[in-house]
């Protein structure tokens, strides 16, 4: 399994979802290898004060997205996750 996470607005159509974020989530997800999550630098911003811990791989263009992309790997809880509180 691999995925890539982004969040920003996305527009509702006939069969599901579009926008600019829903492109950027893709692009975020195609880095990926397996058993990796990948996030844009926006979704470790607005996860500060998760305990969630991220190691930078990179900045990147994205097809079909404007300017430079600043991407992380999530890093798996360390103790497993049970240990958090």
């Amino acid at each position: 399994m691999r995925a890539g996470l982004h969040t920003g607005e996305i527009e509702i159509v006939a069969g599901g979802i579009a926008g600019i974020a829903v492109h950027i989530g893709a692009r975020v997800a195609s880095l990926a290898g397996p058993d990796e999550v990948f996030v844009s630098s926006t979704v470790k911003d607005l996860v500060a004060g998760s305990g969630l811990d991220f190691v930078e791989h990179g900045q990147f263009d994205l097809k079909g997205v404007p300017g430079r992309w600043r991407i992380l790997r999530v890093e798996p809880p360390r103790g497993g996750a049970a240990t958090r509180a």
